[in-house]
């Protein structure tokens, strides 16, 4: 979000807000409140130290806390074509939400990926767009999407499958009055034949994943297979074992296989990828930790 040039589905800000402003606003708003902030600053490794944890950062410094919450985020992934961040916002997007769909109402847009989200996608933009082209490098795109999602692609004439294809080029125009490129058409190539062909379709619906910044946290933390933190009720007693699950109680909504570590935000496991939901969870969980720290109080008593 914080790279976002307009978010305009965040309550409070009718006429939209850049991630950057967000983010500014969000700063201040927490040294009002006293928070210490420290930047720029990388975390290495966690451990465990007594009934607390040890944070390592990579400048050699340590960290001592009775309680974490990991709120590092993740990054969608970019195709790797030149200059893709210009069009980010502009023509290029990570996400097919009603407010897309009303922008790109009467043009051709196009879809990449192959999973459930790229169909689902597809699907929902073709009621509001001309021609939806959904682009793939798999020669048989059954191989990653559910059998429902492909027989909903093939049916409305104006979806346009295109297997074996991959976006080689983007081309845009300045604003007169921004002075900032818009997309406004594509260049695509078969992988096959190594034929290229350029598209009208001023967007672009990115489904191919994104990339959690969790590598600095220790194996024995659960993770799903793409690196994000599973935390609360998607957690197996296994994982609660394997992690050294010490408590009687099961985690709470947003607590990781450590007790008193949670995870928010775009970086735990199965969320939805908005500021909002985010901003959300973090409410809830200082009401958590609260809880926790009082629990940990009590358990210290008895001992």
């Amino acid at each position: 979000a914080s790279t976002s040039s307009k978010i305009e589905n965040y309550l409070g800000f009718p006429t939209g807000v850049s991630g950057q402003e967000l983010t500014d606003r969000a700063v201040i708003q927490a040294l009002k409140f006293g928070v210490s902030l420290t930047a720029p600053v990388q975390a290495a490794a966690l451990e465990r130290e007594g009934d607390g944890f040890r944070l390592s950062l990579t400048d050699g410094r340590t960290i001592s806390a009775r309680a974490i919450v990991i709120a590092t985020g993740a990054q969608y992934r970019r195709l790797p074509i030149d200059n893709i961040e210009r069009y980010e916002g502009r023509g290029v997007y990570y996400g097919a939400t009603p407010m897309e769909a009303q922008l790109c109402g009467g043009s051709e847009v196009v879809v990449v990926g192959a999973g459930n989200s790229a169909g689902q996608g597809a699907v929902f933009l073709s009621q509001s767009a001309t021609k939806v082209h959904v682009m793939y490098r798999r020669a048989d795109i059954r191989a990653t999407m559910s059998e429902y999602l492909v027989k909903r692609l093939e049916e409305p004439p104006n979806i346009v499958l295109h297997p074996e294809s991959e976006i080689s080029a983007l081309h845009g125009v300045a604003d007169a009055d921004e002075m900032d490129d818009h997309l406004v058409s594509i260049t695509h190539r078969h992988s096959g034949t190594g034929r290229e062909e350029k598209c009208d379709a001023p967007f672009v619906f990115l489904f191919v994943g994104a990339k959690p910044f969790t590598a600095w946290l220790p194996p024995n933390m659960t993770c799903d297979k793409s690196g994000f933190v599973r935390s609360g009720a998607d957690l197996e007693n296994l994982d609660l074992v394997n992690a050294g699950w010490t408590l009687d109680r099961m985690p709470s909504e947003y607590e990781t296989s450590w007790p008193r570590i949670y995870a928010v935000g775009d970086v735990r496991a199965g969320s939805v990828k908005r500021v909002a939901s985010a901003v959300g969870q973090g409410s809830v969980v200082v009401s958590h930790i609260h809880s926790a720290l009082a629990e940990l109080e009590a358990l210290n008593a008895q001992s």
